[in-house]
């Protein structure tokens, strides 16, 4: 075996770890790349997402007062009141100015909860 023999086979025993280790590198370089917006499209802004209506039948969570002797529009305004006593009101407009014990419960429910 010659000198020029075994340069060759060493010269061929590094390239696959060459390619490798390149294989790599590009593979760790593309992987950071982050995709952000096109420069000059404008993306309009999404709107906030709503809140579920409540059929009139459903049972709101328990709140932490005992609401057992009052009817369901009145649990139901009671629950919408205190959830609008910490900033975004949430109320259903059409109940509160048709349905007396919602607009009741939703009255106390606010003022109570505002209160804590």
């Amino acid at each position: 075996m010659t000198l020029h023999t075994a340069t060759n086979r060493a010269a061929l025993r590094r390239v696959p770890l060459l390619l490798v280790v390149t294989a790599i590198g590009a593979m760790l370089l593309t992987s950071c790349a982050t995709v952000g917006p096109t420069p000059g499209v404008l993306v309009p802004p999404q709107p906030p997402p709503s809140a579920p209506t409540v059929p009139h039948n459903a049972e709101p969570p328990p709140p932490k007062v005992n609401l057992s002797g009052f009817p369901l529009p009145y649990r139901q305004g009671y629950a919408d009141g205190c959830a609008s006593a910490g900033g975004a009101e949430h109320k259903d407009a059409t109940r509160f100015s048709a349905d007396m014990n919602y607009r009741t419960g939703w009255t106390d429910g606010r003022a109570l909860c505002t209160k804590k």
